[in-house]
């Protein structure tokens, strides 16, 4: 199973408007993508609920998971957006 640690990088962290576009790039992965914190359990990320209620904030490193064929490109896709300023 591809994982990837990645640090949140939008200034409110995962509230919000970044947590909309992360759920919204997660859920059109074709397979499911999870995202914990902290050794948390893992939550699915096309959720922007679950997203918010991780607390992830900036500098927060998170886990992004998935699994089956093309998992490593959603894991992939959903860290550099993660990893990127996005309340610009």
């Amino acid at each position: 199973m591809p994982e990837r640690r990645v640090t949140v990088a939008s200034k409110v962290g995962l509230h919000a408007r970044p947590a909309a576009l992360v759920a919204k790039a997660a859920a059109a992965q074709p397979v499911a993508v999870s995202i914990a914190k902290n050794g948390e359990a893992a939550v699915p990320a096309g959720s922007v609920l679950n997203l918010m209620a991780l607390g992830a904030v900036h500098g927060d490193e998170v886990v992004i998971t998935a699994e089956g064929e093309g998992a490593q490109a959603a894991v992939d896709a959903i860290a550099e957006l993660i990893a990127s300023d996005l309340d610009a």
